[in-house]
């Protein structure tokens, strides 16, 4: 990540100019961000429409809020659009509740690897089904911690709770997570007593 990208003057002066209509910020922001807000939609919700319509509804508050962005008390972007992202996602799991469905798989050729990509499909399959069986903010503290890899303090910002709670949650989660994927250790090709917990 650039020096821009983590300055909050130089994220303020983006967004400014993206306010005011600037082709190129907006075309900056939205290649800098849209990938981020659709990766972290997808996650917590396991639906590719619906996490792009999540990025694009959190773009455009993005884009509402521009004109007012406050570089000084505030967080800076990426943190920002975490959280209305995370919000978002959210609010439709709430509402909606959808069954985690698995994409169909896609069988490879009968060369080489083939039965590997489909170990690695099946534990993928089964890591996103068991993450959407856990609570809400146990998913959202798993996701940003252990598959979007940010730190204690940033995640702590972006759920609006302390580092502890952070901690507390992740830890929680992973025990969930673990408990749910045990049963499955054997037909997913683990050996030993660890349960693989990242895509």
């Amino acid at each position: 990540m650039t020096q821009s990208q983590t300055d909050p003057a130089a994220e303020a002066a983006l967004l400014e100019a993206y306010a005011a209509g600037d082709a190129d910020a907006a075309r900056e922001l939205a290649t800098r961000y849209t990938p981020l807000v659709y990766a972290h939609a997808y996650r917590m919700l396991n639906d590719r429409a619906e996490a792009e319509d999540v990025a694009q509804d959190a773009m455009l508050r993005l884009w509402r809020h521009a004109p007012g962005w406050d570089s000084a008390g505030g967080a800076s972007v990426r943190t920002w659009l975490y959280r209305v992202t995370a919000n978002l996602c959210i609010d439709r799991l709430r509402k909606t509740r959808p069954d985690a469905m698995p994409e169909e798989l896609e069988f490879a050729d009968d060369g080489p690897g083939a039965e590997a990509q489909l170990q690695a499909q099946a534990r993928k399959m089964a890591l996103e089904d068991a993450l959407m069986q856990l609570p809400d903010r146990q998913r959202q503290a798993v996701v940003l911690r252990h598959i979007e890899g940010l730190g204690n303090t940033e995640i702590a910002q972006i759920m609006d709770i302390g580092p502890r709670a952070v901690e507390s949650l992740t830890a929680r989660g992973k025990r969930a997570l673990t408990a749910l994927l045990s049963g499955q250790r054997k037909g997913l090709g683990y050996t030993d007593d660890t349960v693989e917990t990242s895509y």
